[in-house]
């Protein structure tokens, strides 16, 4: 029976004698389900190998869950204690008695008097050294205001290593050592990193991103960064405020990036669509004849989105399932309910907009829902009388029950899913202009088949998706790559070559402008649309599928290498910015009129450290299974979860563990979690 009521079987496996299966890790463990805490709980200092695959959430409610069993242990010795304490004091007091009696007896004059026996206090059990280290590193967080989420940086756990193998006596460096010395040697550092990117631009080429920011007071800040097929960096931080609206000043600043870069290793320009967009675009495309200027696919497909959203029935299904998510969120029993039967899983996502977040949560509650019904129909939600007698909860149970309901999720989330997907792929940072058309083209048959027997919501959405694509994204660049990817132009299922042929060949004219350059490149098509020469051998088609356009081109494009050079620079752009996170609050504080020259100039060094080391983790240490338009941490103040519009302190205190991320889905700002206002670094 004890087994039976212990939560925490919910994560392992019970086996043959004493032995339990972590469910996260698959480790086995001999010791039972109290071994099993411990393993789950991450504290090595319990003589157990910790679990590397359990979530936040199950380590930190296990280790309440050991901590509160302790908290009980020690309320039943302090018990014992008095207890005996109280034995101790029945068996003085007769002696006592006797003593004043003779006393009193023999020196009547004077009476004795004997103190009282009090019981010592029970002393706080001693800190291991795991924990004191622990409870250190907690207070340096808790005095400094740092974001919990700093914790999850692999930077956090090198500085913890790096000060263990010092050993006792380590002093860190100093304020002045940190803001002098050791910031010129790691700007350094990561100065040298984009100088060595640079060397593959005159192969690759390279992609300015201009990514801006204006806010309702018209401040207006550009970040420019520059990719490549090795890595992207950060260049700089400009504040234009005061020249946004003036085309001219806002074309001279682009064509002074454009120069720190070289016109000649400049392949594409990505800016926001909604930032001058077509008076720079028309400037830079008159005065640097073999540059492309496109906007953000990202930004593009969340317009699709949003306009998805805004479709009457859509809408209707998005706002039902937030009020199933605010009741389940807003009620501690019931969110403890919910995860008792999904498993600990959230019923709610959180993207990188809020279209994004909508449909999402629509597909994570799609897998939940027979996890809420069950929930709805358990003892534990039906026998509450404050659930069944609650408005609210009744209206959240006809929703749930309610068959229309959930065939308008399950058709919401078959219309957006094909274009998640291919935010997805445009996003991960990876070269992906040679994919863009064939993935727009596959998500637009997607809606054709999904509406095959209606014809009026076929319409409606794909008018949507031609709007945004036709109109704002598609670029001839993105049909010149795919004319070149080798998955598109040799699989026998594409249809459309034919159809971006022309816009190819006007990509051709613009990278090889003289008949000289264009000499030889007629036949080099052929070669290569025919397969022929090297194009032709078993590992070129082998890697059709497998391997990078780009990487392909350069391993097996020596049968056209005019062509082959014009390929690799093409294929070796990104066509996204949502693929690095934005840290607008840093840079508005940086652009502060308050700050003087040397507060400026320090902060734009961290600014850049800071940005470059972010996107360098990025690229490089990506795990498989992230996703790169979804956030670990749900946001606590989004409409799936927030009820009132002005939210008590309290309120978002009770939530405090689960806003951690800081960041805003619509400017996304990376603020320290006491606010976008408070000093950076000490400045």
């Amino acid at each position: 029976m004890v087994r039976e009521k212990d939560i925490c079987w919910e994560y392992a496996e019970k086996l043959d004698g004493n032995k339990v299966k972590c469910k996260f890790c698959l480790r086995i463990l001999n010791g039972g389900i109290s071994r099993l805490k411990h393993h789950l709980s991450r504290l090595p200092s319990k003589g157990v190998n910790p679990c590397s695959k359990v979530r936040d959430d199950v380590s930190d409610r296990v280790r309440a869950i050991i901590a509160s069993k302790d908290d009980f242990k020690e309320t039943g010795n302090a018990k014992k204690q008095k207890a005996v304490e109280g034995k101790s004091t029945v068996n003085v007091t007769p002696s006592r008695s006797l003593l004043s009696v003779e006393a009193t007896a023999s020196t009547p004059v004077m009476a004795k008097v004997y103190p009282t026996v009090m019981p010592m206090p029970m002393a706080a059990p001693p800190l291991s050294s795991q924990e004191n280290a622990e409870k250190n590193i907690a207070l340096f967080f808790f005095e400094n205001k740092l974001d919990f989420s700093v914790a999850r940086s692999p930077s956090y756990q090198l500085m913890v290593d790096a000060i263990g193998k010092c050993g006792a006596g380590f002093t860190g460096p100093s304020a002045d050592m940190l803001k002098t010395t050791w910031l010129e040697r790691i700007k350094s550092e990561v100065s040298l990193q984009t100088k060595d990117a640079e060397k593959e631009w005159a192969t690759t080429g390279c992609t300015i991103i201009a990514d801006t920011w204006i806010d309702n007071k018209s401040r207006a800040l550009i970040n420019f960064l520059v990719s490549s097929p090795s890595r992207t960096f950060f260049h700089k931080s400009v504040d234009a405020s005061s020249i946004f609206k003036n085309t001219k000043c806002v074309a001279d600043l682009f064509d002074s990036v454009i120069q720190d870069f070289g016109a000649e290793n400049v392949v594409q320009i990505i800016m926001d669509s909604g930032f001058n967009y077509a008076s720079i675009a028309n400037h830079i495309l008159q005065n640097y004849g073999t540059i492309f200027v496109s906007t953000c696919a990202s930004q593009c497909l969340n317009l699709i989105l949003e306009e998805f959203s805004k479709v009457d029935w859509v809408n209707k299904c998005i706002s039902q399932a937030q009020t199933i998510s605010k009741l389940i969120y807003n009620s501690v029993s019931i969110l403890d309910l919910m995860k008792k039967f999904t498993g600990g899983q959230e019923l709610i996502k959180t993207g990188i907009t809020k279209p994004v977040s909508n449909f999402l949560s629509l597909q994570s509650m799609l897998k939940q829902r027979s996890r809420l019904k069950q929930m709805l129909n358990s003892p534990e939600f039906s026998m509450n009388s404050s659930y069944a007698n609650n408005p609210k909860h009744l209206a959240c149970i006809a929703i749930i029950e309610d068959g229309d309901f959930w065939r308008a999720v399950e058709e919401s989330v078959a219309i957006s899913e094909p274009f998640l997907k291919v935010m997805r792929e445009v996003s991960d940072g990876k070269p992906a202009v040679g994919s863009i058309y064939e993935l727009m083209t596959r998500a637009k048959e997607s809606i054709r088949t999904y509406y095959i027997m209606d014809e009026s919501k076929c319409k409606t959405f794909l008018d949507i998706v031609d709007r945004k694509w036709g109109d704002q994204l598609h670029s001839p660049l993105h049909s010149a790559a795919a004319f070149l990817n080798p998955s598109v132009q040799y699989n026998p299922e594409i249809k459309f070559l034919v159809s971006i042929k022309e816009d190819f060949f006007k990509v051709i004219e613009k990278l090889l402008p003289t008949p000289d350059m264009r000499r030889d490149i007629t036949n080099q098509i052929f070669i290569f649309t025919r397969a022929s020469g090297m194009f032709g051998c078993n590992l070129a088609m082998e890697a059709r599928d497998t391997v990078a356009p780009g990487l392909w081109w350069e391993q097996f494009g020596d049968s056209a290498p005019v062509l082959q050079r014009v390929a690799i620079r093409i294929l070796s752009q990104v066509c996204s910015t949502f693929t690095f996170e934005k840290h607008w609050s840093t840079f508005q504080q940086i652009h502060s009129e308050k700050r003087n020259k040397i507060d400026k100039e320090m902060l734009n060094d961290l600014a850049y450290i800071n940005y470059n080391l972010r996107l360098t983790r990025q690229m490089r240490t990506k795990p498989l299974e992230t996703d790169p338009i979804q956030f670990d941490d749900i946001d606590m103040t989004s409409e799936w979860v927030e009820e009132s519009d002005n939210p008590s302190p309290t309120q978002w205190l009770d939530r405090f563990g689960s806003t951690l991320d800081g960041s805003d889905l619509n400017t996304r700002f990376h603020a320290a979690i006491f606010g976008a206002n408070d000093h950076l670094f000490g400045l």
